[in-house]
């Protein structure tokens, strides 16, 4: 007569705790990703934002906007018509760039910065969340990010204050089209 072995429920009992704190620490690794992304794009907004300040304050117009960029930048592929917003956005890196205010190399045409997360980072004259005006927009972020964006440089709401999303903050994963932050 053969005597079948199995696991007790002690043996099983431990293995479903090991699962437990392994999926754990999987969660908490993940949530540690996704917060230093959204601390990246704090960090990059912020940023973007003082190098516009340094440009206005040097040149005393906006990056993009600059009716004497080539003079001021030598390089610069173009000049802004000097209306006070930015609706020549993809001239904006490229001033800043040659400024020496933000790293990279821009032609002036095509050319846009990216997020930590991926998406497309403009300097525009925009109109997002019933607001408009010159701002830093940020494209295709994740509505989590996009809701801790806004709390952590305005009031976590997408439809008031200097940060302005194109929909609601569901924290389901939902993709923002557009953040922006005006200043």
């Amino acid at each position: 007569m053969s005597r079948q072995s199995g696991f007790t429920l002690v043996e099983i009992a431990i293995v479903l705790v090991i699962i437990g704190l392994l999926l754990g620490g999987v969660l908490k690794g993940q949530s540690l990703i996704d917060n230093a992304k959204i601390k990246n794009v704090i960090q990059q907004a912020t940023s973007l934002q003082a190098a516009v300040n340094a440009y206005q304050d040097r040149f005393r117009a906006l990056p993009g906007d600059d009716p004497l960029a080539t003079t001021h930048v030598p390089g610069a592929t173009g000049n802004g018509n000097g209306d006070g917003q930015i609706a020549e956005y993809q001239l904006a890196p490229q001033h800043l760039a040659l400024a020496g205010l933000i790293t990279g190399s821009f032609n002036g045409t095509t050319d846009f910065m990216t997020s930590a997360h991926g998406g497309a980072v403009y300097i525009f004259n925009d109109a997002v969340g019933g607001r408009s005006g010159n701002g830093i927009r940020f494209d295709n972020l994740p509505d989590t990010y996009a809701a801790e964006l806004d709390a952590k440089l305005d009031d976590g709401k997408p439809d008031s204050g200097a940060v302005r999303a194109t929909g609601p903050y569901t924290n389901n994963g939902t993709i923002i089209t557009r953040t922006a932050i005006f200043f």
